[in-house]
């Protein structure tokens, strides 16, 4: 069976309702990201960033996975599907893939800020001060934040260069080093872009472009796949 590794952003989830990361502005809901999404920013107002990613967790709670997650999950009838995505919502697991690798965390996990391998589901979309940790210290949203490391990166470059087939869906191709993952493929892996507002990208063999949105492209591309493969 073929393996296909996707590459997921925002451009997934903002059709299913979810706001993208931040605007043109650099704002995120008017908050400068480097407030609610940085050490310096839980270090000085932990409240503040608690109730943001409660608003954030409240307002994935009534979303619901769209074409594109959709057609994700069809390709795992015939082929080997591990997602790699950016996004911290879990609409990937909600419309039922079962190979997802989330790169910049997840929203309904949170873990302990003295032991960050303690990491826990949350079973609401509230977090508070005063949340502690088996250990008895404050938990933090499971979120990677600017300025810190990518634990999952070494998985997902592992993955991708085992892959038959790259897919690229709605992301710029603008945040490293996710955005570098397509150069670990191996020599000749075809890559697909799929995204409505195509990313900058230089031309090369075996790269195939699609300028429209998740779900029409994913379908035409499993189609081409099956066709090649099956």
């Amino acid at each position: 069976m073929k393996k296909i590794v996707v590459l997921t952003g925002a451009g997934i989830s903002a059709e299913s309702g979810i706001q993208t990361f931040r605007d043109a502005d650099g704002l995120w809901e008017g908050h400068d990201v480097m407030e609610v999404a940085s050490p310096q920013g839980w270090n000085a107002d932990p409240e503040l960033v608690l109730d943001f990613y409660n608003q954030r967790r409240k307002q994935a709670l009534s979303a619901e996975p769209n074409k594109g997650h959709q057609a994700l999950v069809e390709l795992e009838k015939d082929f080997d599907v591990t997602i790699v995505t950016q996004n911290v919502d879990n609409l990937h697991e909600k419309a039922g893939s079962t190979n997802v690798i989330h790169l910049h965390g997840e929203l309904f996990k949170s873990r302990s800020t003295l032991d960050e391998s303690l990491v826990y589901e949350m079973d609401s979309w509230e977090l508070n001060l005063g949340d502690l940790c088996e250990q008895g210290a404050q938990l933090r949203p499971h979120i990677v934040w600017f300025g810190e490391m990518v634990p999952m990166m070494d998985l997902a470059i592992e993955v991708t260069r085992s892959a038959d087939v790259f897919l690229i869906v709605g992301t710029s191709l603008a945040v490293y080093p996710a955005a570098g993952l397509m150069h670990h493929t191996k020599p000749n892996t075809p890559k697909y872009i799929i995204d409505p507002n195509m990313p900058e990208v230089l031309p090369e063999p075996n790269l195939f472009l699609f300028e429209e949105k998740g779900g029409s492209g994913v379908a035409k591309v499993a189609s081409i796949l099956k066709e090649k493969f099956l």
